[in-house]
């Protein structure tokens, strides 16, 4: 299976995958697995495989990973869409890292589990447009499932389960003030309305920190104001990203910000709301048995759109994301096969 997962990444490698123009990476991955035996069902560019001897009975376990990728990084030495192997066991390549080797491997465990008899039913699914957080990726893949019980979702993190994921959501700002000559004491300066709103953002805190995620983070990350030097602006807009943790919903927390602040807002979306697990999820405690080490991630993944519980963890580490020169360990797609199996081979999801 290692060595099959090997060539599997190398060709995705080979296949440019951005995110919603997913269709090579995934024509190649559909018609791999159905050479080798399996019934792979599509939608769009989402590809999914079900274990055999599906039981209403049983909890659904879902296997998740990403197939898009970012678009390269400047600074790349080698080509990022030629798999090559260095003499130190690095495997280079768009997307190697992010998220390749967790789509390799969870599918390498995937054959393995559904081998033999689990008390669960086993779904893997992988899908697209991740990295946009689109509407024509898992979420669009969800409906069509039956309903899931608990979710295993392929990010690079060192084989540490990430059990709590901050949420996003990005507000777009507007301060309206009064048109006026710069060189006379006319006008309402939007800037300086902004400056008063920004600083909020900037220095507000939620009174509710959580354990593993910490505290809400706010950062003005743009600003956009002004025709030209001598005219006092009358409207200055400004961006906020905003990453959430699990005691504020996205919804909730819009209200909140509202109360306090002057300023026109519109957020980009509700969808992505932080997640968590509690320690004692039958999987977290297995993980524990393994000597793993939970951790909260603030960084966002599909499990932001995941309505049930859910545990990011997979091969590979998430500073070489959306680097130059991205690459994985063979070696670590070993082990993770070897992990994700030991993990979940008869896991009671209803202990």
């Amino acid at each position: 299976m290692y060595y099959e997962a090997i060539d599997l990444l190398k060709g995705m490698i080979q296949r440019p995958s951005f995110s919603r123009d997913e269709q090579q990476v995934a024509d190649f991955l559909q018609q791999s697995w159905e050479n080798a035996g399996h019934q792979v069902n599509r939608h769009g560019n989402n590809l999914w495989i079900s274990a055999p001897g599906f039981d209403l009975n049983k909890p659904t376990l879902l296997l998740n990973s990403h197939i898009d990728t970012v678009k390269p990084a400047s600074g790349w030495t080698k080509d990022p869409f030629t798999p090559e192997e260095s003499e130190d066991e690095k495997l280079y390549g768009l997307g190697s890292n992010d998220a390749g080797a967790s789509v390799v491997s969870l599918y390498a465990a995937f054959c393995v589990l559904s081998a033999k008899a689990q008390p669960y039913n086993l779904i893997f699914l992988a899908s697209a447009e991740e990295e946009v957080s689109g509407k024509n990726g898992v979420e669009s893949v969800l409906p069509l499932l039956p309903p899931v019980h608990f979710a295993v979702v392929g990010e690079p993190t060192g084989m540490q389960p990430a059990i709590a994921e901050k949420g996003l959501m990005v507000l777009d700002c507007v301060c309206h003030g009064k048109a006026g000559h710069a060189a006379r004491n006319e006008g309402i300066n939007a800037i300086s309305l902004a400056m008063k709103e920004i600083e909020w953002f900037h220095s507000f805190q939620f009174p509710e920190q959580s354990d593993l995620l910490g505290p809400v983070k706010m950062s003005v990350t743009l600003i956009q104001s002004g025709t030209q030097h001598n005219v006092v602006p009358d409207r200055c807009e400004f961006t906020v990203d905003i990453r959430t943790n699990e005691f504020y919903p996205n919804e909730i927390l819009f209200d909140l910000i509202d109360r306090q602040t002057g300023c026109e807002m519109k957020a980009r979306s509700f969808r992505l709301n932080s997640s968590r697990t509690e320690p004692e999820h039958p999987f977290v405690q297995r993980a524990l048995l393994m000597g793993k080490t939970p951790f909260g991630s603030p960084t966002l993944s599909d499990q932001a759109l995941m309505p049930f519980a859910s545990v990011k963890i997979g091969p590979g580490d998430s500073a070489r994301s959306h680097a130059a020169d991205e690459y994985i360990r063979p070696a670590e797609i070993r082990e993770a096969i070897d992990e994700y199996v030991r993990l979940l081979d008869q896991l009671d999801l209803k202990a």
